[in-house]
């Protein structure tokens, strides 16, 4: 099969790449993109691309559910926790502001201190929550046969009445 000879213009930014690629898979720059050309111009290149596409935004649109989810999760954490302390905590007389103030900046930074801790070992309250409130499978698999039918007549004998 003869090849014919195609000149083209690209980019030099392509250019750069399409060398360096080469160098790097130890192809020539024409098998590469020969091999691009084909693929582009096949007949089921477009449902490839297509199926990649499509890959990707049901990925994004998993990770925008997990964010929207710890998000909410978030603001009904701290909504919750506002509405707690307005409503428990009593006002403050003037003569015992001062010191309430130095214990407020106390407790400030030991709580940034434990958030950036827990930060740095990479841990998520959210995350922690969501698992403690979410129901594992586990919970609902896992129940005998047995227990599921109907007790036989040594069972109800045996049983006290």
């Amino acid at each position: 099969m003869s090849k014919a000879r195609l000149n083209i213009f690209i980019e030099p930014e392509h250019r750069k790449r399409l060398r360096r690629l080469a160098a790097l898979k130890g192809e020539t720059q024409s098998a590469i993109v020969a091999a691009a050309l084909s693929s582009f111009l096949s007949p089921d290149g477009a449902d490839r691309r297509e199926a990649a596409i499509i890959s990707r935004l049901d990925r994004l649109s998993h990770q925008f559910d997990r964010l929207e989810r710890d998000q909410t999760i978030l603001i009904e954490t701290v909504a919750l926790f506002v509405r707690y302390t307005l409503s428990v905590s009593a006002p403050i007389p003037e003569a015992h502001q001062t010191a309430a103030r130095a214990q407020g900046r106390a407790r400030f930074n030991q709580f940034i201190d434990q958030l950036g801790r827990h930060l740095q070992r990479g841990g998520s309250l959210v995350r922690q929550v969501h698992e403690e409130i979410a129901p594992n499978e586990s919970d609902f698999v896992g129940v005998d046969d047995e227990e599921t039918t109907a007790p036989d007549e040594t069972d109800a004998e045996a049983a006290p009445l």
